[in-house]
């Protein structure tokens, strides 16, 4: 009976995968890089406040901190709007490889934990995103050998889903409340099939599915005035999620890659 449901629930998923296949890729786009989209309209929309900043924690001046400012802003919508008109991708990634790095210096994030992770998994999203840009054919790493018939292409999606787990990481709520334990520890589990590759779709989609109602009902900052801290709160957690969200598309579109448990039961 176990197996007859899950026989069922792979062939669901299957076939959402070849109804949507066509707009899938697009929408992962959207929601992978939401959170480089908001935090550039976001340097627009409070740029004296990001100037001084950035000039207040440095001391380099406003002609320096209005330059970074600017960097970072433009940076990140062009690479965004580069990756979602698939335009120069592989080069947008790197772009937005750049922002985070220089995010990471500039504010001190390196000392946070849980930014630094938010970061580190950023990077996860743009390899996922990398990696779907190199056909195996055309790829950077062209004339390198490859081992056992998996590709560096296959690495990268391997690592974007190993750092995918540590942005999901920071979702994770540490309280006593019955049924949060239960959305991180149902949350957790079908984060680690993705990573190892185990009934990678299904584990996926369920996981995006789950985080999606998660995500409207709990970080709803639509609803909180915007002069409340709470507004801010919730709508860093909603971008947050969201990027989560758009890099388990992604490895539904893709697939788990060659370096995977799925690939190598396939072998068995």
């Amino acid at each position: 009976m176990p197996s007859d449901l899950m026989g069922a629930a792979d062939e669901l998923a299957d076939q959402f995968l070849r109804v949507t296949k066509r707009y899938l890729p697009h929408i992962a786009h959207l929601c992978l890089i939401s959170t480089f989209l908001e935090d550039g309209i976001r340097m627009w929309l409070q740029w004296n406040e990001q100037r001084d900043y950035i000039n207040m924690s440095w001391n380099c001046g406003m002609f320096m901190a209005t330059l970074f400012v600017i960097f970072n802003m433009c940076g990140q919508i062009v690479g965004c709007v580069l990756v979602l008109t698939r335009k120069y991708v592989s080069y947008a990634c790197f772009g937005l490889f750049g922002i985070v790095f220089m995010q990471t210096v500039v504010y001190n994030i390196l000392w946070d934990v849980k930014f630094l992770m938010r970061n580190l998994a950023l990077g996860g999203g743009l390899l996922l995103l990398l990696a779907e840009s190199r056909s195996d054919g055309k790829s950077m790493f062209a004339g390198v050998p490859t081992v056992g018939g998996n590709s560096p292409r296959q690495y990268m999606q391997l690592g974007g889903r190993i750092l995918l787990i540590l942005m999901f990481m920071t979702l994770i709520r540490f309280n006593t409340d019955p049924f949060t334990i239960f959305q991180d520890i149902f949350g957790l589990a079908l984060m680690l099939l993705v990573t190892v590759g185990f009934k990678t779709k299904l584990a996926a989609l369920t996981l995006f599915l789950w985080l999606l109602i998660i995500n409207l009902v709990q970080n709803a900052f639509w609803q909180i005035p915007s002069y409340r801290p709470l507004h801010d709160f919730l709508k860093y957690d909603f971008f947050q999620t969201l990027s989560v969200m758009g890099g388990l598309l992604l490895v539904v579109a893709l697939g788990p890659g060659g370096v995977s448990m799925d690939e190598h039961k396939k072998k068995w």
